[in-house]
């Protein structure tokens, strides 16, 4: 058996285990196998790495560079809180595309100098990988950004859109250019720079409400970029890996979108030369109607049945696993609970369904859109905590609102609703939200671990 056969049969046997672990996240029951399978595969992808002929006397950079991205990955994975995830996925995610584009970047070098050969095919790989990667790696960055509030604004200008299409057009030339003449140096240092340019200015006028498909789209063009370069490089757990990543981030991006109504060019393209003031839709009317935590509590303890409605506001309290004893409360008192989960829910793919699970909620408890929205008229009371964009009725009502269209959890039509919310702004997206001034609505204000403090006392007080 020769080494290459060896070295081949571990990286698809890698790209197996790539393909089992990523089916197997799909499951919330099978999500924790299919994370320790899919960090086997690369386990066993970088040790075959090591005695691959490729990569001989760089023992020492490797080791090095496995021993700090390691450290690096411990302890933020240690560190970061469940409510920081969405953003260091978003900076995890540019690394991938950054890691991309530097392959391309040494790849094209290494041609310009002789030490390698490539066909045309390969050469047109190569520069593809490396402007996808580029644009997902500093896109990813300014996503981070936005979502970590170091960009609390969102920098628009007349023209942007004409700008963007001009260095993209520009990045589009120097690519063809160095796949016909060869990669000069100096045009691959134009080309990468460009390509990096690029992604910041697609990514920095995106509003941070859309910052959910923003990521997954980034996620689908880091994939795309690693499978490119995988080719690129011969490796055929990097191919099926990137090929694998980009097919189902670009599934989940589609899907995204659809939930929001809105096509995927809408999201990266809508908002140019636009304030943040003109995304507000219709003035709301009536006012808001508040509640104190104990009346809300009674009012579920006496309830038949309760839907549970998370949003951003129970990340950023961290008041899932209180929820949850509030939960297991009501039931104890013959209240029939479930939780309503929005695609879009939270800053990122996935992110109320995590925090949720966190917690200890049992899947049967949790229900999409599509499932939960019938129930809605028969339910006594829709307790939504920090939600805003996902169960305004604005989007079914008010024409002039950017989210007119969007499918959303009809809340509104339980017969009460009750809002933990911290303030009466308009939430991350700035946009009004029709359903705090409904009738059956009531706001409980206050920080949402400390109400569902309240609730529980409430409910436990009553015997």
């Amino acid at each position: 058996m020769s080494l290459d056969f060896f070295i081949n049969a571990a990286y698809f046997v890698a790209a197996v285990m790539f393909i089992y672990g990523l089916k197997a996240m799909s499951s919330p029951v099978k999500a924790r196998a299919g994370i320790i399978w899919a960090g086997a595969a690369m386990l066993l992808a970088i040790l075959v790495t090591f005695i691959h002929p490729m990569v001989v006397g760089n023992y020492l950079l490797m080791i090095t560079a496995i021993f700090a991205g390691s450290l690096a990955a411990w302890y933020t994975g240690r560190k970061v809180a469940m409510t920081d995830m969405p953003q260091m996925i978003a900076l995890y995610n540019g690394m991938g595309g950054g890691a991309a584009g530097a392959i391309a970047a040494v790849e094209l070098l290494k041609l310009f100098s002789g030490q390698v050969a490539m066909d045309m095919a390969t050469i047109i790989l190569a520069v593809l990988g490396g402007v996808i990667g580029s644009v997902a790696f500093t896109g990813s960055l300014i996503a981070f950004a936005k979502l970590q509030g170091w960009m609390r604004k969102t920098p628009r200008f007349s023209g942007q859109q004409a700008l963007n299409m001009l260095l993209s057009l520009f990045t589009v030339v120097l690519g063809a250019l160095i796949i016909v003449q060869g990669p000069d140096p100096m045009l691959l240092a134009l080309f990468f720079a460009s390509a990096l340019l690029l992604g910041i200015l697609i990514t920095i006028p995106i509003g941070g409400a859309d910052m959910p498909v923003v990521i997954s789209l980034y996620n689908a063009l880091t994939g795309l970029a690693v499978g490119f370069e995988g080719y690129v490089l011969q490796n055929p757990a990097m191919m099926v890996a990137g090929m694998v990543v980009g097919a189902a981030g670009t599934l989940l991006t589609l899907l995204m979108a659809k939930s929001m109504n809105r096509p995927v060019s809408n999201v990266l393209f809508a908002g140019f030369g636009k304030t943040d003031e003109d995304a507000q839709g219709g003035p709301a009317t009536g006012e808001m109607k508040s509640i104190d935590a104990n009346d809300a509590a009674i009012q579920m303890a006496y309830s038949d049945k309760v839907v549970i409605v998370p949003g951003y506001g129970m990340a950023v309290g961290q008041a899932q696993h209180k929820i949850w004893e509030l939960t297991q409360l009501l039931q104890a008192r013959g209240v029939k609970v479930s939780f309503a989960i929005h695609p879009v829910a939270g800053r990122m793919p996935g992110h109320m369904n995590v925090l949720l699970a966190e917690a200890g909620v049992p899947y049967d408890l949790i229900f999409d859109l599509e499932d939960i929205n019938a129930q809605f008229p028969n339910t006594d009371v829709a307790l939504v905590i920090g939600a805003n964009d996902v169960v305004n009725p604005a989007a079914r009502r008010d024409t002039s609102s950017p989210i007119y269209g969007m499918p959303i959890l009809d809340v509104d039509k339980a017969r009460n609703c009750i809002v933990i919310k911290r303030g009466q702004g308009t939430g991350f997206s700035g946009i009004e939200n029709l359903l705090f001034f409904e009738d059956n609505t009531r706001m409980c204000y206050g920080d949402a671990q400390k109400v569902a403090q309240g609730l529980i006392a409430g409910v436990k007080s009553l015997g």
